[in-house]
């Protein structure tokens, strides 16, 4: 099987120039009439844009020609074995990996780090967030082997997040809502999706349209409720404390 690691480069090329085009002329208007930064400030930014269009377009060129169909192969052989047990430890498995190696959520837990002053540490962020977007990959397998539809999870999903917030303090409940929206970065999207759908296809009375998609939702909301339980912990903890502390005065 011959593969041409640069086909349709240049599309890839023409949709990042798009996304990012608007992000310089507006970093440039602030430049000139508000920041006015200093030269050497100014390169090192324009540096790093231009690196930043590289990467994205080199990115996304390996998502088109490896993930995606290397997801989509994946999903067919594992939908086509007579155990499918075996589906859920490996969405565990494969949820973890991805969210580990996501680099948006790299850089959340690095700037909750910083803001926290080292409260709350990037591991333990970095293993919530995996933590709860395995379980969110487990049981979307559970839902397309046994064809539960989606609403039967988000919606408890939801309102049990809810019921976390008043028990969790207003920082854990800001970063668990930005969480969400991270943890549903280009690894999991593109590799996890793709996967997914190929087990809904070869699976009988599955729709892959139905049952294929609407992971990423679950994904969106595991992030939330492992962070407000982190709150929880943290709140505890905090409790426990200020009572030692009380004693021992």
């Amino acid at each position: 099987m011959s593969i041409n690691i640069f086909s349709g480069f240049g599309h890839v090329l023409y949709e990042v120039t798009f996304a990012l085009l608007p992000l310089l002329i507006f970093f440039l208007f602030f430049q000139f009439f508000i920041l006015k930064l200093p030269l050497k400030k100014l390169v090192d930014i324009l540096i790093g844009m231009f690196l930043t269009f590289w990467g994205l377009a080199f990115f996304l060129q390996g998502v088109h020609i490896g993930f995606l169909p290397a997801g989509e192969m994946m999903g067919t052989i594992l939908g086509n074995k007579d155990y499918l047990w075996i589906l859920i430890p490996i969405g565990f498995i494969l949820g973890f990996v991805a969210t580990f190696a996501e680099p948006a959520v790299r850089v959340l837990n690095h700037e909750v780090e910083k803001v926290s002053g080292g409260y709350i540490p990037q591991k333990v962020m970095l293993f919530t967030l995996s933590i709860g977007v395995a379980i969110s990959i487990a049981l979307s397998m559970v839902r397309i082997i046994f064809g539960i539809p989606l609403w039967y999870f988000i919606i408890p999903g939801y309102l049990l997040a809810l019921l976390l917030i008043f028990f969790s303090t207003k920082t854990f409940t800001a970063i668990a809502f930005d969480s969400g929206g991270v943890a549903t970065g280009p690894m999991t999207v593109t590799f996890i999706v793709a996967m997914t759908v190929g087990i809904a296809s070869v699976i009988d009375g599955r729709d892959p349209l139905l049952d294929g998609f609407g992971m990423i939702a679950l994904v969106a909301l595991s992030p939330i409720l492992s962070v407000l339980t982190l709150g929880l912990l943290y709140g505890r903890k905090e409790k426990e404390n200020e009572r030692t502390f009380e004693y021992e005065s």
